[in-house]
């Protein structure tokens, strides 16, 4: 079973869930875009919108490489709520599976986050990915990856 999602180029519209510490799930709705430079360089952009709430959009750039025949890989991430952060990933047989830790120099804010993309089928996904400060959730997301 091959994964389409980050290995291969794609557009991909996602739907689902984000939840907030003692707070009721919120509807997200959100487009990604996979690319392929040179050199086995990734571009992955996703924006995210709160379409029933006040919430403001989140934006995603991940900018990462992937040697052609490897399973393990390091990025860069732009996230407009986090800041700089940094990360590996994983390429597992049914599962894509990424952790990241924000660059700062705050050690109260010690923050990092995963996510898992788990393959349905060749044009869907199940995301489920999570924010911790600390040793704490602070936020997850649940959502599905459908191919466009």
């Amino acid at each position: 079973m091959a994964h389409t999602f980050l290995l291969e180029e794609g557009r991909w519209i996602l739907q689902g869930n984000w939840l907030e510490r003692n707070e009721l799930p919120v509807a997200v709705k959100g487009r990604t875009i996979i690319a392929w430079g040179q050199q086995n360089w990734f571009t992955w952009v996703t924006k995210l919108e709160f379409p029933q709430s006040d919430r403001a959009a989140i934006s995603l750039q991940y900018r990462g490489r992937l040697e052609s025949g490897e399973r393990q890989y390091n990025f860069v991430l732009q996230h407009s709520l986090l800041g700089r952060v940094e990360g590996e990933g994983w390429i597992a047989p049914e599962s894509i599976v990424q952790r990241y830790m924000v660059i700062s120099d705050d050690e109260r804010q010690r923050q990092s986050g995963f996510e898992t993309l788990y393959r349905l089928d060749d044009n869907t996904y199940h995301l489920s990915s999570g924010i911790l400060t600390g040793h704490s959730l602070t936020t997850i997301m649940e959502a599905s990856l459908e191919r466009i």
